[in-house]
């Protein structure tokens, strides 16, 4: 039998299937990769916001994840949401018992502005988890909430690279969505504090993109499980994100999702 490679998300679910678990597992089932899953919290969750969060038991979360890798085993995780200090403290813990490359998405604010990180989880995400990162991958609002640094422009980019960096992951992956300066493209910084990597892209103008943080981090644990090095699985992510953004759907009334299966609808007769 011709197995696929394995790979683990540790986050929340999202109800309305646009990021979270959801776009997690979609996203690895897109490239190649069979996706496993530890929920940390579940929501009720549309295209309209998060209506509510109901945080897993800390055991839950271990159990889970103990269940996953001592029996099958991994060969990348990625982390997304992590709601409370002791889930951070927890996931940390599993992880550093782990062989295996981690993609942390330090996800701090949901599309619609919803808080989802305690502001009492801060300080546990940047003395532990963050160090067992082999990527960390927060926007440029979570690395204002993370080391307070304000990105305007790609200088200050690569300053958020190198405070990040001082938290201890390998390679810090700067996302510039955001940044009105760059009007016409998407801009992120890949960087270990030596090699700089500018991943650059077309900015589409579609507002339907819940779920691109989650799915882009997927993208990348599915690469790095495949056994790809760092650039090469930031710059595979980047291509397939942008390819979901520029195919986002409208669902619901409010903000609708990026398109996981966009590889497979273009490709349809």
């Amino acid at each position: 039998m011709n197995r696929p490679p394995l790979c683990l998300t540790v986050a929340g679910s999202d109800s309305g299937g646009g990021a979270g678990i959801q776009a997690d597992l979609k996203t690895m089932l897109a490239l190649g990769v069979h996706g496993m899953s530890v929920v940390t919290a579940v929501t009720a969750q549309n295209s309209l916001g998060v209506q509510g969060v109901w945080e897993l038991p800390a055991e839950a979360v271990r159990a889970q994840y103990r269940a996953v890798a001592d029996d099958i085993g991994v060969q990348a995780v990625k982390t997304g949401m992590l709601s409370s200090a002791v889930l951070v403290e927890t996931v940390a813990e599993l992880l550093a018992g782990t062989a295996a490359p981690v993609v942390v998405d330090p996800v701090g604010v949901s599309k619609h502005g919803d808080a989802l990180l305690a502001a009492s989880a801060l300080d546990a995400v940047r003395g532990e988890l963050l160090p067992r990162a082999t990527v960390a991958t927060p926007n440029l609002d979570e690395v204002t909430q993370l080391t307070g640094v304000v990105v305007e422009t790609e200088d200050d980019m690569r300053r958020a690279a190198d405070a990040v960096l001082g938290h201890g992951p390998r390679w810090a992956l700067i996302k510039g969505g955001h940044l009105t300066a760059h009007a016409g493209e998407a801009v992120d910084l890949l960087t270990d504090g030596a090699a700089e990597h500018w991943l650059r892209a077309p900015r589409y103008d579609n507002r339907h993109t819940h779920g691109t943080g989650c799915t882009l981090a997927s993208a990348v644990a599915a690469g790095l499980a495949q056994g790809l090095d760092v650039p090469a699985a930031v710059k595979a992510a980047k291509e397939y994100v942008t390819g979901a953004i520029a195919a986002g759907f409208a669902l619901g009334a409010g903000i609708g999702p990026v398109d996981h299966a966009w590889r497979w609808r273009r490709a349809r007769p």
